[in-house]
């Protein structure tokens, strides 16, 4: 980028910093740091462009329209919800064992075949009719039953005693 075009694109940017920083910030719902990043976004994404700003007529408006663009692609990210916490939640009062047996219990879930693990999430976890479960995993009602029953054998031949002493009392 030649040293004019650097000193054009300065000029602009700092005249224009402040409004794409207000639209930013209604746009975030006034998350602030969520301002600033989209800002910076936009201003990266116009340096980039910057020398052949010649053919936009108005790149006031070309950066609006960067800065909502980078907006909605923030916004359709996985990860746009999350907002950090200083302090962890409280579990529910009375599961404290929960949590272990829960882990007990997918990891013995997991050592299943997938068959038997589909069969026994969708009947017992999802809690589907012997019908509902056989048509999810295009099969007989009677398959249904046997996988199911046979699925359950393993389940605490897995779990062995261990589920007994995870119950919480």
């Amino acid at each position: 980028m030649r040293k004019r075009e650097r000193e054009a694109y300065l000029e602009f940017a700092g005249a224009r910093a402040g409004e794409l920083y207000r639209s930013a910030c209604l746009l975030a719902g006034g998350d602030t740091f969520l301002a600033e990043d989209l800002v910076q976004e936009t201003l990266g994404r116009m340096f980039v462009v910057w020398g052949r700003m010649t053919r936009v007529g108005n790149p006031a408006a070309y950066a609006q329209t960067v800065l909502v663009r980078a907006f909605l692609t923030h916004r359709r990210r996985r990860s746009s919800g999350e907002r950090p916490s200083a302090e962890l939640p409280e579990p529910p009062a009375g599961q404290e064992g929960d949590a272990t047996l829960r882990v007990t219990l997918l990891g013995a879930l997991g050592r299943l075949t997938p068959k038997d693990r589909a069969v026994l999430v969708l009947r017992y976890w999802e809690d589907r009719s012997i019908e509902e479960t056989a048509a999810a995993l295009d099969s007989s009602p009677g398959a249904v039953r046997t996988r199911s029953s046979r699925a359950l054998e393993r389940l605490r031949a897995e779990l062995g005693g261990s589920l007994a002493d995870l119950k919480v009392r």
